[in-house]
């Protein structure tokens, strides 16, 4: 014993090491000679003398000549699965998590590793199980209309059919969760769950039903912040895994697509992205026929890049044009080229491989995420219109130019200045020209009504795009005649892009 306790404490803790090297040594099944060959393997200094009089209670050894040797010893037990473990010189950190949530997304991340999208939902039943909770998988069909349950194993699809277990978004509890992007709880005689939001991102791509067993977990902020964490890292799974597998596409799909639409399908960006201060969505009809519509968008710190695409005709061709076209445009604007060069490209592209007569209308715009400056290209498209304070202030007039793939002559661009809060709608012909059964078109008045009334209603933009289409298909009463697409986009302040879950 000393006059100093921190001495007296680091020498018992040293011995208290030497004896759990000893007792794991003999688990480990190495003599001595093996310790120090793998200890001086590992960069150890001491010759084996020195290891050898350490391993036997005599002399003293420096703390980091102690902790390669408990380190050799762990390794060959780890070899062994050996329970028993030498002593480390301080504390070190779990390589198990104790802590249930942190437990549940480990669960979540080794799970997925090697995992085809088939097992998802049972990666996503033993993360929940990490947290005393039963969770299934909801993903929103591509018509945007039902909720559908991901199945263990290999999905099957009957066209056209309401998927078995799924629920309407439009008339059900898990349908409001996903339309608001809350958290809402569900009490039934025998089951508490709550139905939470599947996001990636700010993309809405269906609900996680998570069963609990108290009715006091339904209103439990901490779990509810829990599953939000999951439902989080489960989107991102189910966005990243889709990309190697057809299992989650085969949940989503209703019907076939034609060979048209997977190839705008394949082309398209996330249908929702956002930043601090802007979130974009965009929605497309016919979904499982497109031919030739298609959007893009591209999200700095700075700059919000977005183009609509219309492309002349209803066959393979048209989409082949359209792809044409979303290839240059990605080219220039990797390249760091602006809405000038971006036009030119897309319009010489087209040109140089379908002739003069085929094209594409357009609108590009380029928006300054801190000014609300707002530059943009009309190329024979429906003008855009700005939404501000429930009511449209105006549509945009100005940057025409004849469509891409004819020539784009003497280029003007058009500019406006955004205020915060507003809405820019970028759309095609497709939406006003929607006829009813008496062959009235949809037009542009009751495009304008509809967007009043839902600025009213306080959507946040993905939904409010949902709604905008549903009520155009709803007009038609028939299959689209021609391609409708909308890309909805908010610029608002920093942190207000969607409610509160």
């Amino acid at each position: 014993m000393t006059d100093d306790p921190a001495v007296d404490e680091a020498d018992n803790r040293a011995r208290e090491q030497q004896r759990s090297l000893v007792l794991a040594l003999k688990g480990a099944q190495l003599s001595v000679e093996e310790l120090w060959m793998r200890y001086f393997g590992m960069g150890g200094e001491a010759g084996f003398l020195e290891v050898d009089a350490y391993v036997h209670g005599v002399g003293r050894t420096p703390a980091l000549d102690r902790d390669i040797l408990a380190h050799a010893v762990n390794e060959r037990l780890d070899e062994l699965t050996w329970a028993k473990r030498a002593g480390y010189s301080r504390s070190l950190r779990s390589r198990e998590p104790r802590d249930p949530p942190l437990a549940a997304l480990v669960r979540l991340l080794e799970g997925a590793e090697l995992a085809p999208p088939d097992r998802l939902p049972a990666i996503a039943e033993t993360a929940g199980q990490a947290m005393g909770v039963h969770i299934r998988i909801y993903l929103v069909d591509y018509d945007q209309r039902y909720l559908c349950l991901l199945p263990t194993g290999s999905p099957t699809r009957e066209e056209d059919a309401v998927p078995a277990g799924a629920f309407e978004i439009d008339n059900t509890l898990p349908g409001r969760a996903f339309q608001q992007v809350q958290t809402l709880p569900s009490q039934t005689s025998d089951r508490y769950r709550l139905w939470v939001p599947l996001l990636d991102g700010v993309e809405r791509l269906g609900v996680l039903d998570v069963q609990v067993n108290d009715i006091d977990d339904l209103y439990d902020p901490g779990l509810r912040a829990q599953c939000q964490w999951l439902s989080h890292l489960i989107g991102h799974l189910v966005t990243a895994m889709g990309q190697y597998g057809d299992a989650l596409e085969r949940t989503r799909l209703r019907a076939r697509r034609t060979v048209n639409a997977e190839l705008i399908w394949s082309l398209l960006p996330p249908l929702t992205a956002g930043v601090d201060s802007f979130v974009v969505t965009g929605v497309i009809e016919p979904r499982h026929s497109v031919s030739g519509d298609a959007f893009d968008y591209a999200l700095s710190e700075t700059t919000a890049d977005l183009i609509v695409l219309d492309a002349v005709g209803h066959d393979l061709r048209s989409g082949l044009i359209a792809a044409a076209a979303l290839a240059a445009y990605r080219s220039a604007r990797h390249a760091g080229h602006g809405l000038y060069e971006q036009a030119r490209t897309i319009d010489e592209t087209i040109s140089g491989q379908f002739g003069h007569s085929l094209f594409a209308t357009a609108v590009l715009a380029e928006l300054d995420l801190a000014t609300g400056r707002l530059r943009y290209i009309n190329a024979g498209h429906p003008e855009p219109l700005i939404m501000r304070g429930g009511k449209i202030v105006k549509p945009l007039h100005a940057g025409h130019s004849l469509p891409l793939g004819l020539g784009i002559g003497e280029l003007h661009i058009g500019e406006e200045f955004l205020q915060p809060e507003d809405w820019l709608l970028l759309y095609t012909d497709g939406v006003p020209e929607a006829r009813d059964d008496n062959g009235e078109f949809f037009g542009e008045t009751r495009l304008i009504d509809f967007l009043r009334r839902e600025a009213a209603a306080g959507h946040p933009p993905p939904e409010t795009a949902r709604r905008l289409i549903k009520a155009v298909l709803d007009h038609q009463h028939q299959p689209m005649e021609d391609d409708a697409t909308v890309l909805l986009a908010r610029w608002t302040h920093p942190r207000q892009l969607m409610p509160d879950a």
